[in-house]
């Protein structure tokens, strides 16, 4: 199967298959990024180089979930090897070392750091759909030699035209032709979480990204129609500004990448603070149960 998703091509979904006929192919950077670098030494595909999601968000200010600066990215980036434009390929597993039903191996691994390629300008990323576990399902080769990060010199730059602050979130969320996702689990989205305050942003829709997903493996996508019927019936229709949110900004990456580069909706942003920076403003309400208000 040849990659596959809609939109401008910076995003493209992968199989096994394809993967394993493009090993070798000049130029093509393979990211493991596991939930532990054990996990990696343990085993990992061929040629791949390690990549850990929480290199690039630190506190600041208020925020303790903010990317990072494009300066630092870009040395990060360099130091991986990557281009903007040469292929890279992002895959993960359910982190068999350090697993953990809600966080730790749950499959965002690679929706988080694919999110950041294409935020800080990588033109040309590719997601493996069903990660590390339908590789080797599919007996795909494994292996514990290193791979090698040759240095590039990449400079980064925000998209900013895919992501949506704090002042314009607040002030275009509630008008008409905008759908606010929620992409948590229902439990915290409707009650009590880790955070603070319980429930969502008032208006937030609960499209929990992990019913995009099989259920057997969080990193294998569900066919495309059934993905459009389910964002359809959350009322985020291609007509509309999605916008999409979660606690963190983690899980909504999932959606970002779905509603953009998957379905191919034009209008689609992310709110990169989500929950989390929503209740650092005392004055915010939330709301709590399944309605969105």
């Amino acid at each position: 199967m040849n990659p596959f998703g809609k939109g401008d091509g910076t995003v493209r979904w992968v199989s096994t298959g394809w993967l394993s006929g493009h090993l070798k192919d000049p130029g093509l950077l393979v990211l493991d990024c596991q939930p532990n670098i054990h996990e990696y030494v343990q085993e990992h595909i061929p040629d791949a180089v390690y990549w850990h999601e929480g290199l690039f968000r630190i506190h600041e200010g208020k925020v303790p979930t903010r990317w990072i600066p494009p300066e630092a990215a870009g040395i990060l980036f360099s130091t991986l090897g990557l281009d903007p434009a040469r292929p890279v390929v992002v895959y993960s597993s359910s982190g068999p070392l350090t697993t953990c039903a809600s966080f730790i191996g749950d499959g965002l691994e690679q929706t988080m750091v694919a999110y950041t390629l294409v935020r800080y300008g990588h033109r040309n990323v590719y997601v493996l759909d069903g990660g590390f576990e339908k590789w080797k399902e599919d007996g795909r080769p494994t292996t514990r030699e290193y791979g090698v990060a040759r240095p590039s010199s990449f400079t980064a730059r925000v998209r900013n035209e895919f992501i949506i602050g704090y002042e314009e979130f607040l002030r275009i969320k509630d008008q008409a032709g905008v759908v606010l996702l929620d992409a948590r689990p229902p439990v915290w989205y409707e009650g009590q979480g880790p955070w603070a305050k319980p429930g969502h942003i008032p208006g937030a829709v609960n499209l929990p990204w992990k019913s995009l997903m099989e259920d057997k493996n969080k990193k294998l996508l569900k066919p495309e129609e059934q993905i459009r019927k389910l964002a359809e019936a959350a009322g985020a229709t291609p007509d509309k500004l999605v916008i999409c949110s979660c606690g963190t900004g983690r899980e909504a990456t999932n959606e970002f990448l779905t509603f953009r580069w998957l379905l191919g909706y034009p209008k689609v942003v992310i709110f990169e603070g989500s929950f989390t920076e929503w209740i650092s403003h005392p004055e915010n309400p939330v709301v709590t149960g399944k309605s969105p208000r």
